[in-house]
């Protein structure tokens, strides 16, 4: 789940919630509400912490070398 989903599930839970006032036949929809929220919440939370790790498609890592002669290589890795 991605910042939108999350983002519509905390809005949609947040209607539910408190600007709907009706009740259908055994569903409390504050309920729902509050369960769509929690998750959203935990959706956020998580989208978060991945993107705070995320570095992007691939990250490069250079190494450098130096030879008994004093020559230096540089080497670039990149990992996925």
């Amino acid at each position: 789940m991605g910042f939108g989903a999350s983002i519509v599930l905390i809005a949609t839970g947040a209607i539910l919630r408190w600007a709907i006032t009706d009740n259908l036949d055994n569903v409390n929809l504050a309920t729902v509400g509050l369960i769509l929220l929690i998750v959203g919440i935990i959706g956020l939370i998580v989208s978060l912490a991945f993107w705070g790790s995320w570095g992007g498609f691939t990250s490069t890592r250079r190494t450098r070398t130096r030879t008994s002669d004093g020559r230096v290589y540089e080497e670039r890795v990149e990992t996925f």
